[in-house]
């Protein structure tokens, strides 16, 4: 039986693919979109201005969304609260079962109406609860 050699790289390259992304992909947008607004194991409370800058994070009129918290955590750590590390409580609603240092950044004041979004942090410790989609988390309830 002989192999041809593009096949056998073809099917590294399938097997790669699926091992590193996954997630179906109807989910993929929406896991991105989330993992961009609500994640990063590096967030402090003095970061929320530069980091929702940088990601282009806005409010539905694409001007300064009000509040957004972000998740102190790998994407790995946070994902596993849509299975064992989580519970559900009721649709795809599922809480962690241990708590995350949470950053949630609000608008100040004074930077509401102008071009730019100035917010102030506070950092607290709590379980979160995500919306699940076939395993992925893609929305930050709580």
């Amino acid at each position: 039986m002989e192999i041809h050699q593009s096949a056998v790289i073809l099917l590294l390259i399938l097997s790669v693919s699926s091992f590193t992304h996954g997630q179906p992909a109807d989910i993929m947008p929406r896991y991105k979109k989330f993992l961009n607004q609500h994640v990063d194991p590096y967030m402090t409370v003095n970061d929320c201005t530069s980091k929702i800058e940088n990601r282009v994070i806005t409010g539905t009129d694409s001007g300064c969304k009000p509040v957004n918290s972000f998740i102190v955590a790998n994407a790995d750590t946070i994902k596993a609260v849509c299975g064992k590390g989580g519970t559900a409580i009721g649709g795809n609603l599922f809480e962690s079962n241990n708590p995350f240092f949470v950053v949630k950044c609000t608008i100040k004041n004074n930077s509401k109406g102008t071009p730019k979004c100035e917010y102030r942090g506070n950092g607290f410790t709590r379980k979160i609860v995500l919306a699940c989609q076939k395993g992925w988390p893609v929305h930050y309830e709580r």
